[in-house]
């Protein structure tokens, strides 16, 4: 993530201001800038909507009426196919059209655009993980080891359909606050990154500096 320094009257450094994902484009450009974009962006705010009252109900569901999942998978084909029934007979007797596979499930390129962006998302993620594990980037390694233990530590507290849930809701709302409120979030991020890079230093300087290194051994040429 690069960082923008600032500078005051007298020359010296002020707070930076880091501009997340290496941005130099918008955040739907930086999400894919199709139809994924769009949901995550609450542009197409009925799709939007329609995505986070079905996963909620879900959710409500599975953790609220504590349904069994073979029970409900059932009940929900035993509805639909009433549903069907009843619509065709009635198209049939009205002459009205039959019921057709709504778009968003026949539309082949969606899901291929979906899944696409999931795996180059994916890809990106695995190389900044390797990347800052091989230890490229020391301040990034400690704070993602500090999010890891955090995260492991609610994942003790609540199940897995709970943190599925919870990171759908991030999902659907993180994006669009951040679009919203760019700079404000800028801001606080580049006072919370100032921070943490000062506790850093301190810890290198007063611990992993002072742990006892042996000599450096010469690799014999062959």
């Amino acid at each position: 993530m690069p960082i923008n320094k600032s500078y005051d009257s007298d020359g010296e450094t002020t707070t930076p201001r880091i501009n997340f994902f290496g941005r130099g484009r918008p955040v739907h450009a930086i999400l894919g800038g199709g139809k994924v974009a769009d949901v995550l962006l609450w542009r197409n705010q009925k799709l939007s909507a329609t995505l986070l009252f079905g996963v909620t109900a879900i959710w409500y569901l599975f953790e609220v009426v504590e349904y069994n999942f073979v029970t409900l998978f059932c009940h929900i084909c035993i509805t639909t196919m009433l549903i069907v029934f009843i619509r065709s007979i009635t198209a049939e007797y009205f002459g009205w059209n039959p019921p057709k596979i709504p778009e968003l499930i026949s539309n082949e390129d969606a899901f291929r655009e979906a899944v696409s962006t999931f795996h180059r998302r994916l890809n990106e993620l695995l190389r900044k993980f390797l990347h800052i594990a091989g230890g490229n980037d020391p301040l990034n390694f400690f704070l993602v080891l500090t999010s890891l233990f955090i995260i492991s530590v609610i994942g003790s507290i609540f199940n897995f359909l709970d943190l599925l849930f919870v990171g759908f809701l991030c999902m659907e709302t993180l994006p669009y606050l951040y679009a919203r409120y760019e700079k404000e979030v800028e801001y606080h991020a580049s006072q919370m990154t100032r921070k943490a890079s000062k506790m850093y230093k301190r810890f290198d300087s007063r611990v992993l500096n002072k742990i006892p290194r042996g000599p450096v051994k010469e690799k014999k040429r062959t």
